[in-house]
């Protein structure tokens, strides 16, 4: 593993990468490896450090470690994380936690991977903050960009040899690059988000809770080193509505009208009196292309599986990474680089786009009491006396978590 601070040679051009987010900090580290000038720009004064639950899995281990930076994420996983499935009344069955399995996804907090990444940044590496991208030109040997920075209200022109957008499913670069195309496909679904700051009353810190319903859903996905990041699901038929009115207001009216009982009555109030939570549209991205001549999109700006897909991380990482190879063995042709990318890039992506809008959305969120009964079957049996571990062993070994482990950025002959 290659010390992540040691200088490089300058072998490459000068990349502008927009988006100080785990797939653009990860193609940062890794453009810096093969001899490029990586310049991060952040629309935020500042870098955010917070963050909820993702899973890694596989790919984003593998690609973490030849970064050089897995050990610097870490692990919040371990034998002590104990989930369970309960309902409103309060009564609660052990349910296994696929994360505490060997080959399952490693729990972490998404500011544990930003962290990590950003210690891998070598010193020299230059990022401005609140600065954004206005205009992007480009010819067949550069691109000129438009940077302005919001903090002194004043904008500069600078060429690139390669501009990247990593600033997330609302891409201001895909905008800029790609027009405006409708990209964003809503799935009428609706996710509420926060870190629980001390455990879920009644339980004890490294216990987690799924509380599952037709059409809704709250999470307490459980760490073993700290409280949990608590998550709410729902499906609605109008998402405008949804943010005409306060996020705790639109959280309880999907949970209604039903008396809450009073563990969801917790969970609904610390959702409410949290100083930081997120309330926000699931939608994915769906593009013909993520490149158009010497600028690409990589990460959510480009294919933002949503939550239920559970690979937006792992993704992000091995997107970031593999850009970096095709850059290296396409010495000179960026144009060739980036088509090799995507054709690299594209089935791996299009697997789970198609697994989110099903099977991850089911696990998350049940649409209605048929998938809620088959859900529940599916735990007993993972929880039965000799047939468990069988049963876990296979959806371990299934299809859908074969892709989530493949290594897409693996280097090749």
């Amino acid at each position: 593993m290659p010390p992540a601070r040691l200088p490089h040679p300058r072998e490459g051009g000068r990349a502008l990468v927009v988006g100080l987010g785990i797939a653009g900090i990860a193609t940062a580290v890794r453009l810096r490896q093969i001899g490029w000038d990586p310049v991060l720009v952040e629309r935020a004064p500042a870098r955010r450090s917070g963050g909820y639950y993702i899973a890694l899995f596989g790919s984003g281990v593998a690609s973490a470690r030849r970064l050089g930076v897995l050990e610097r994420i870490g692990d919040r996983g371990g034998p002590r994380i104990t989930l369970y499935d309960v309902d409103r009344s309060g009564n609660r069955r052990p349910r296994v936690n696929l994360g505490a399995l060997a080959g399952g996804p490693r729990p972490l907090l998404r500011g544990d991977v930003e962290h990590g990444l950003f210690t891998a940044l070598p010193d020299d590496v230059e990022i401005r903050y609140a600065t954004v991208p206005t205009r992007i030109d480009q010819d067949g040997s550069g691109v000129r960009v438009a940077l302005h920075d919001t903090a002194a209200d004043t904008t500069v022109d600078e060429r690139f040899a390669l501009v990247v957008g990593a600033d997330g499913m609302r891409s201001t670069v895909r905008g800029l690059a790609f027009g405006p195309r409708r990209y964003l496909h809503p799935m009428n679904y609706m996710i509420g988000a926060t870190l629980l700051d001390g455990p879920v009353d009644g339980f004890a810190l490294s216990e987690g809770l799924v509380l599952a319903e037709p059409g809704r859903s709250a999470w307490a996905f459980p760490f073993a080193d700290r409280a949990p990041s608590l998550l709410f699901s729902y499906r609605t038929h109008d998402v405008d509505a949804e943010f005409r009115r306060p996020p705790i207001q639109s959280v309880r009216a999907a949970f209604g009208p039903e008396p809450t009982g009073p563990l969801l009555e917790c969970l609904l109030d610390r959702y409410e009196r949290a100083p930081d939570a997120l309330f926000d549209s699931v939608q994915q991205v769906r593009m013909p292309h993520w490149h158009r001549g010497r600028v690409v999109l990589v990460g959510d700006a480009a294919w933002c599986m949503t939550l239920y897909s559970g690979m937006g991380v792992s993704s992000g990482l091995a997107g970031g990474e593999l850009l970096g190879t095709m850059l290296q063995r396409h010495d000179g042709d960026v144009p060739g680089a980036l088509r090799a990318w995507e054709a690299r890039m594209r089935p791996f992506i299009r697997t789970q786009q198609e697994s989110a809008l099903v099977s991850g959305r089911r696990m998350f969120t049940p649409l209605d009491r048929k998938e809620l009964i088959v859900r529940a079957g599916i735990s007993r049996l993972m929880r039965a006396p000799g047939l468990g571990k069988a049963v876990c062993r296979k959806l371990l070994d299934s299809k859908d978590m074969r892709a989530k482990n493949a290594d897409v950025a693996a280097p090749w002959g």
